[in-house]
């Protein structure tokens, strides 16, 4: 289910975002529209993304989900409606790969976490999920790939 987890230093990284707070039952309806807001402020400013989109959660996702859907930018955006410029810092993060469908993501984090805690690091309070291939690529969700990361410190 995932890959072996690795503990690497992030890329600092320029984004383009929608901040958004629902329940866990509202998920599935917010973020394609979301994703289609980001991408259409980008083409009327000409940019192009840098990288697979991803979600940056504030907290742990439980009932609610604090989050923000997230594009990489290289360079800053004129602010349109509900689109930011945002900054995610380089940190160290335990980084691992999941594959197969999204309705699995939940026990794919649960085998992270596990591993996190076996090996030693404390979890910091905030996670992101960039979504390398999806439902656009192959019909097969068995061919999906998401890349799972956590900030973590060392006991």
């Amino acid at each position: 289910m995932i890959e072996m987890p690795q503990i690497v230093n992030s890329t600092p990284q320029t984004t383009a975002f929608i901040h958004l707070t629902v329940s866990r039952d509202e998920i599935r309806n917010v973020m394609g529209p979301g994703l289609t807001e980001i991408m259409s402020t980008l083409a009327t400013q000409g940019i192009t993304p840098t990288g697979p989109w991803f979600t940056h959660h504030l907290q742990n996702p439980g009932d609610t989900f604090d989050f923000e859907i997230c594009v990489p930018v290289q360079t800053n955006i004129v602010p349109a409606g509900r689109v930011q410029n945002g900054h995610i810092p380089e940190t160290t993060v335990a980084r691992t790969i999941y594959h197969g469908p999204y309705e699995h993501l939940v026990t794919a984090w649960g085998e992270f976490q596990a591993w996190i805690a076996a090996n030693g690091y404390v979890s910091g309070p905030t996670l992101w999920e960039s979504y390398i291939a999806g439902p656009e690529s192959s019909p097969d969700p068995s061919r999906w790939r998401t890349e799972l990361n956590r900030p973590v410190t060392k006991r």
